[in-house]
C-alpha cells in the first residue's frame, strides 16, 4: 500500500467518477471557454459573480468563467490578465460631483426658507409679503438651476471652475437674495447673515482663489453698507460696524478654507489619476513581458487557481487549442493531477528546487507530455492580510533537452573551425609523402593503396576547406557581378547536374529580371550559396511541378532580393531557430555545415540571408533570402 504524501492532496474522486472522467477526457478538451470581462467604474466596481470553487467538492469543469473571492464574498481581481482600467471619462468628475451636490443643496436651502416662514407664521410671526416673495423666487431660480444641470448634456472637456453664466446664476443669485433678506431682517423678525456663508462655500469650493476672495470681499462690503444704513437709520454705529467687520472676517477665513480644502481634494484627484495611469501602464507592461516569453508562466493561488497564464503555458497544459483563458481552475481535470500535487506541495514545504522538477501530464493512453516546472513564490503566509500565490515557469522538457543538445554540437563546431587550421599541414604533408610513394609503386596493390590514400586526403581536404571557408572574417573586397546572368548560369548548370527540369513544367520556376542586375559580390562564392539553398530545397521539396520557386528583383536602389521557397513541410521553431548554426542538420548524415558556409559568406560581402514562413495557405511555405548589395555598372565593389 502506497502511503499518502505528507503534503495536503486534492480529494480523488470516486472510482466511477473517474472511470467517466477518463472517458470523457477527449471531449472535454475540446470544449471552448468563455472570456468574462467585468466593467468597473474608476473609484470601485465588482465584476459578475462567478461560481465558487470548493475544494471538498472540487469544480466540474476546468473552463469556469471566473473564481469566487477566498471568503465567499465579491468575486476576486483578475489579476494580471485583467489590467487597471482607465477612469470612465464619460462619468461626472470631481469637480461636477460637487457642483451637482451644491446645487441640491441651494434647493433644499430654498425649500428650508420656505418652511421657516411656514413655522414662524404658525407661533404668530407673519412673514412680510417682500420676504415671502422673494424666497419663492429664489426657490425656483435654484430648483430651475438644479433641473437644468440634470438635463444638459455632459461637455466635452472637463469643467474645473466655474463660468461667468454659473457664477452669475448661482452664486451671484444667492448673494443678492440673501443681502435682500439681510436687508429686509428687521421687517422679517429673523437674521439672515449666516445664509451669506453659503455663496463663499461655493464661491471657495468652485472658483478661483481670486475670484474667491473677490467674492469674499464683496459680501464684507455690502455687510459693512447695511450696517452703516442702520446707524443712518439711528443705530449704535461701534456695534453694527463691530458685528459687521467681525462677520467679513468670519466670510474671508471661511473663503480661504473651503478653495484650500477644494485646492487640496484637486491635487488628490490628479495624484490618483496618475497612479491609476501608472498602474494601467505597469500591468500593461507586466502582460506583454509575460505574453512574450519563451517559457510557460502561470500565478497559482493555494486553492489551485489560475490568475494569469500566458499562450506558451495554455499550450502546455492542453494537446490542442481548447480557447483556454484564465481565470480557471485546476481541479477536477485528471491530466493536471500531478501539476496540481506539485503546486501543493510546493505550498507546503515553500520551498522547491532552483532547477525544478518534472511533471507528466497524462492527457490520454499514448499522449502525455513532460514539463520541467520552476516555482517562486511571490507572497508569503507570514504577511498578515495578503493572499498567498506562486509563479510557475513551464517549460517542455523535450525541447530543453533539443536546445542543450544544439548548443553543444554548436559550441563543438566553433572549435572545430578552429582545430581545422591545425589539421592542414600534416595533411599537406601526407599527401605529398603519398604522392613520392606513388612515383615508387610497382605492383598493384601499392598502386591501390596510394589511391586510397589520395582519395581519402582530398575528401579531408574538402571538409577542412569547408570549415576554414566559414572562419570570422570582415566584409570581403568584392566584384561587380550581373546577378541575372550568374544566377541563370548557375541554375542551368544545377538542373544538368541534378536532372531537375527549370520552367514550364518543371520543378523549378525563375523568375529573373530582363535588363542585368549588377551586385557586389564574388561570382564564386554566388554560385556556392545559390548551390547551396537549392540542394536545400530540392532535399524537401514535394518533387511536383514548381515545387521550387526562385526569384530575384531589385528591391530599391541599394538592394537586391534573392529568394529561394519550397513547398515541403514548415520548418519548425525549434529547428529554425539552429539554421544558420554550425554542425547543425536535420539528418544523420549531414554534416550541418551548408546554412553555416552561406551565411558566413553573405556576411563577407556584405549581404544578409534569412529564413522565413511564409504566411498559410501559400504553397510555397519555406522561404530562404538574400539581400544583396546592388552596384553601378563598371564601379569596383571594391572601392
Amino acid at each position: 500500500m502506497i502511503p499518502p504524501p505528507p503534503w495536503p492532496s486534492a480529494s480523488e474522486p470516486s472510482a466511477s467518477r473517474a472511470a467517466s472522467q477518463q472517458t470523457d477526457s477527449r471531449a472535454r478538451w475540446r470544449r471552448s471557454a468563455t472570456r468574462q470581462s467585468a466593467e468597473a467604474s474608476w473609484f470601485a466596481g465588482e465584476a459578475p459573480p462567478d461560481p465558487p470553487w470548493r475544494r471538498d467538492g472540487f469544480a466540474e469543469s476546468r473552463l469556469a468563467d471566473g473564481v469566487a473571492a477566498a471568503d465567499g464574498g465579491a468575486p476576486d481581481s483578475r489579476f494580471l490578465q485583467r489590467h487597471p482600467r482607465r477612469e470612465d471619462r464619460s462619468g461626472p468628475t470631481a469637480f461636477e460631483r460637487i457642483y451637482r451636490t451644491l446645487l441640491s443643496a441651494r434647493a433644499a436651502l430654498g425649500l428650508a426658507l420656505l418652511l421657516t416662514l411656514g413655522v414662524s407664521a404658525l407661533f404668530g410671526v407673519r412673514p412680510a409679503v417682500p420676504v415671502l416673495v422673494l424666497c419663492l423666487a429664489y426657490l425656483a431660480l435654484s430648483i430651475g438651476a438644479w433641473l437644468l444641470l440634470r438635463l444638459r448634456r455632459p461637455a466635452a472637456d472637463p469643467v474645473t471652475s466655474l463660468r461667468a453664466r454659473q457664477w452669475v446664476a448661482t452664486i451671484g443669485v444667492d448673494i443678492v437674495c440673501f443681502t435682500a433678506l439681510h436687508v429686509l431682517a428687521p421687517v422679517a423678525g429673523l437674521n439672515y447673515v449666516a445664509l451669506l456663508v453659503f455663496p463663499l462655500l461655493m464661491a471657495g469650493v468652485l472658483t478661483t482663489r481670486v475670484i474667491a476672495l473677490g467674492t469674499a470681499a464683496a459680501v464684507s462690503l455690502m455687510l459693512l453698507g447695511v450696517a452703516w444704513l442702520n446707524v443712518l437709520a439711528g443705530g449704535d454705529a461701534a456695534v453694527l460696524l463691530s458685528q459687521a467687520g467681525l462677520a467679513g472676517s468670519g466670510m474671508f477665513v471661511v473663503t480661504v478654507m473651503a478653495n484650500e480644502l477644494a485646492a487640496r481634494l484637486a491635487r488628490e484627484e490628479l495624484s490618483a489619476r496618475g497612479s491609476m495611469e501608472f498602474a494601467r501602464q505597469q500591468a500593461e507592461l507586466n502582460r506583454l513581458v509575460i505574453q512574450e516569453l519563451q517559457d510557460g508562466v502561470l500565478v497559482v493561488d493555494r486553492r489551485g487557481r489560475v490568475r494569469a497564464a500566458n499562450p506558451v503555458a495554455l499550450e502546455l497544459l492542453a494537446p490542442v487549442d481548447i480557447g483556454l483563458t484564465p481565470p480557471f481552475v485546476l481541479h477536477g481535470e485528471p491530466a493536471w493531477v500531478a501539476l496540481i500535487e506539485a503546486v501543493e506541495r510546493a505550498f507546503f514545504e515553500a520551498v522547491w528546487p532552483e532547477t525544478g522538477r518534472d511533471v507528466v501530464l497524462e492527457f490520454e493512453p499514448g499522449l502525455s507530455r513532460t514539463l520541467r516546472v520552476r516555482i517562486r513564490f511571490a507572497r508569503r503566509r507570514e504577511t498578515p492580510g495578503s493572499e498567498e500565490y506562486c509563479v510557475l515557469f513551464l517549460e517542455d522538457v523535450r525541447s530543453v533537452q533539443a536546445r542543450t543538445r544544439q548548443e553543444k554540437l554548436a559550441a563543438m563546431g566553433r572549435v572545430s573551425a578552429g582545430i581545422a587550421h591545425e589539421i592542414r599541414n600534416p595533411l599537406s604533408a601526407i599527401a605529398q609523402a603519398n604522392a613520392l610513394l606513388s612515383e615508387d609503386a610497382t605492383s598493384a596493390e601499392q598502386r591501390q593503396l596510394t589511391r586510397m590514400v589520395a582519395d581519402n586526403v582530398d575528401r579531408l581536404k574538402r571538409i577542412v576547406d569547408d570549415v576554414l571557408e566559414v572562419a570570422p572574417a570582415g566584409v570581403q573586397d568584392s566584384a561587380t557581378v550581373d546577378a541575372r546572368a550568374q544566377v541563370a548560369a548557375v541554375c542551368g548548370e544545377w538542373a544538368y547536374a541534378t536532372g531537375v527540369r527549370v520552367g514550364g513544367p518543371g520543378v523549378l520556376q525563375m523568375d529573373i529580371p530582363a535588363e542585368p542586375l549588377n551586385v557586389a559580390f564574388d561570382p564564386e562564392h554566388l554560385r556556392r550559396v545559390l548551390v547551396n539553398l537549392l540542394d536545400n530545397a530540392r532535399r524537401y521539396a514535394t518533387g511536383t511541378v514548381g515545387a521550387m520557386q526562385l526569384r530575384l528583383r531589385g528591391r530599391d536602389a541599394n538592394e537586391a532580393l534573392l529568394t529561394v521557397a519550397s513547398d515541403g513541410a514548415p520548418i519548425a521553431p525549434e529547428v529554425e531557430r539552429y539554421l544558420f548554426e554550425p554542425f547543425f542538420s536535420t539528418r544523420s548524415r549531414g554534416a550541418g555545415l551548408g546554412l553555416y558556409i552561406c551565411r558566413e559568406l553573405c556576411e563577407r560581402h556584405g549581404a544578409r540571408i534569412s529564413f522565413q514562413l511564409r504566411p498559410a495557405g501559400d504553397r510555397h511555405r519555406n522561404e530562404f533570402s538574400i539581400a544583396l548589395r546592388r552596384q553601378a555598372a563598371g564601379v569596383n565593389a571594391a572601392a
